[in-house]
């Protein structure tokens, strides 16, 4: 009866440890798609800024040549 208990217990404890791997994995690929998410999305932003920063830049050298026309 003993052993069997042994066995029981054994077999608990390898079964959490697993258990408790499985969602250290998981919370591991959650972690990384976050943060995977959170590059693209500062890297959208920085597209974006870019975008804006070339049509201020048009917008004011139409205005300088506007300017010089008068």
């Amino acid at each position: 009866m003993d052993s069997t208990n042994t066995y029981t217990n054994t077999h608990t404890n390898r079964s959490t440890v697993m258990n408790l791997m499985y969602e250290d994995l998981a919370r591991a690929h959650m972690c990384r798609r976050l943060e995977e998410a959170q590059s693209r999305r500062r890297g959208h932003h920085v597209v974006v800024a870019r975008r804006l920063s070339r049509r201020a830049e048009r917008a004011a050298q139409q205005a300088r040549l506007a300017a010089a026309r008068v």
